[in-house]
């Protein structure tokens, strides 16, 4: 991938899949596919609820967690009110859930937030949180299952919460072929590059740690 691809700035490497609608890396399609159709002959349908997301994308995400617009959790996925807090416990706290733009492996098209169709109650709002995913969630059957399966199909779940310092995503799966090439190509100036030229929330901040901020949240996953 070329630096724009790396950072969700062109979409030169993505493929829109129909059924079920999303966007992923050209080589991701079929391995995705291969997936859920194991899960489908178990009883699954698992759907991605968030695939193949752009630089805009993530950057209006941030500045909206940013400004309170949108919700910020804590450690413990409790609410926080961000005018309570400095531009830096801003910056900390965003990054327990959310990416930096430019930082996002959705970008890449690798990886994708997944959750199970049949599962899904009429009208119901999905949360994406821990409790979803956990044994009395909606969701816990195919969060077995995948963990489970997944390898099988070169999938695996980069934020476990041990060296990653994102907060644990059970929903979130990455194609490791292709993703693990990517994680290496984005280096810290190639984050730093995207970041310096977008209207960023807190880029002083961000900017001024970008070092620390990629070693943390974008060097270190959790390998199966």
């Amino acid at each position: 991938m070329n630096d724009g691809e790396l950072t969700g700035q062109v979409r030169t490497h993505i493929a829109d899949v129909s059924d079920p609608p999303c966007a992923l890396h050209a080589h991701v399609v079929a391995p995705f596919l291969n997936l859920r159709r194991a899960a489908l002959a178990d009883g699954f349908d698992p759907v991605a609820i968030s695939s193949f997301r752009d630089f805009s994308r993530q950057l209006s995400i941030w500045n909206g967690k940013f400004k309170g617009e949108r919700p910020m959790l804590d450690a413990s996925a409790l609410p926080l009110d961000a005018n309570a807090l400095t531009s830096l416990e801003r910056v900390e706290a965003i990054l327990l859930w959310s990416a930096l733009p430019g930082a996002s492996r959705h970008h890449w098209g690798t990886d994708i937030d997944l959750i199970d169709r049949n599962a899904t109650p009429p009208g119901y709002r999905v949360q994406l949180t821990p409790e979803e995913f956990a044994p009395a969630g909606p969701y816990g059957p195919l969060a077995e299952w995948l963990e489970v399966n997944a390898a099988r199909f070169g999938f695996f779940r980069p934020f476990r919460g041990v060296l990653s310092g994102v907060r644990p995503e059970p929903w979130h799966f990455s194609f490791a072929p292709v993703a693990e090439n990517a994680r290496r190509c984005l280096t810290s100036a190639v984050l730093h590059k995207a970041i310096a030229a977008a209207p960023l929330l807190g880029k002083e901040q961000v900017l001024e740690r970008l070092d620390e901020l990629h070693a943390r949240y974008v060097a270190a996953i959790d390998w199966p």
